[in-house]
């Protein structure tokens, strides 16, 4: 998608508010986290995701920024019906923006081949399912779509902005011997036992405005500067503004990469030529 540079969106908006960024310590995580993302000692940071003001259950999604020294867990996410069945309010897909990918990085998405469940599970049991997973190479400016069902797992030396839908449902299939309960029923009941591909993937251009994800659970923009109307037309009230670089403002007020704001709607957005965002909501 292609569009003409303008300087800013004509849209009404109220006041935005600033998301808590709330820092989450893990044994994958990593000491070597950007100054942007403020003082945080040597501790293992993992994740650093955004707090609604209203609280957690208000939006139905989350953003993540995640930073890892070694493989997460190999998972699998159940889809609406699924999770809507098992009490839940609604199951999860979720996007991958890489930031940052070290030389060697992988992602892995799918299974490079076929699996029958008996397969798969004697897989999981005794750690080969590492092997069946395709791991893709990784590079800054990768964006991959998982829907749910896609056996997933994201590999050392990255940092990436991660979108879900906000539920706390994840099934692990195999963690690499770490101290934390799998979930091989529930997940292998859910998994796409095959290789997959999705239509979302693609290498952005940092220097291109596009639309990623256009629904149904969630829309994500990104913003190259100087910014364009014609991209956030659609947009609806509960935007999340996400700086990817220094020379984003909202409402004048300069925003860098490691905060969030929330906006009723994109009118007081400026982006400087050369920065870039993501502009998320449901």
């Amino acid at each position: 998608m292609h569009l003409t540079p303008h300087r800013h969106f004509r849209h009404k908006v109220t006041m935005p508010r600033r998301l808590k960024p709330l820092v989450v310590e893990k044994p994958w995580g990593r000491t070597d986290i950007p100054g942007a993302f403020g003082e945080l000692g040597d501790r293992r940071i993992g994740e650093i995701w955004f707090a609604h003001p209203d609280g957690s259950d208000v939006s139905s999604t989350m953003i993540k920024f995640l930073f890892t020294s070694e493989r997460l867990s190999i998972q699998v996410h159940p889809d609406d019906a699924i999770a809507r069945r098992a009490g839940l309010p609604s199951g999860k897909d979720e996007c991958w923006l890489v930031l940052d990918a070290d030389d060697g990085a992988e992602l892995g998405v799918g299974l490079i081949a076929p699996a029958a469940l008996h397969e798969l599970r004697e897989a999981a049991l005794d750690g080969s399912i590492v092997d069946r997973i395709n791991w893709r190479p990784a590079h800054t400016h990768d964006f991959i779509y998982n829907p749910a069902g896609t056996i997933h797992a994201i590999g050392g030396g990255l940092v990436v902005v991660e979108v879900q839908q906000n539920i706390d449902c994840t099934y692990r299939l195999y963690d690499y011997g770490r101290p934390r309960a799998l979930h091989l029923d529930e997940g292998l009941a859910v998994a796409d036992r095959k290789p997959v591909a999705d239509p979302h993937d693609l290498r952005i251009d940092p220097a291109e405005s596009r639309a990623l994800v256009s629904g149904p659970h969630f829309h994500v923009t990104h913003l190259a500067g100087p910014i364009v109307d014609e991209i956030c037309v659609a947009g609806r009230d509960g935007m999340t503004f996400l700086p990817l670089s220094d020379g984003c403002r909202v409402a004048g007020e300069a925003l860098k990469l490691g905060e969030a704001v929330l906006l009723e709607g994109p009118a007081m957005i400026d982006i400087a030529a050369g920065a870039r965002a993501l502009l998320v909501w449901s």
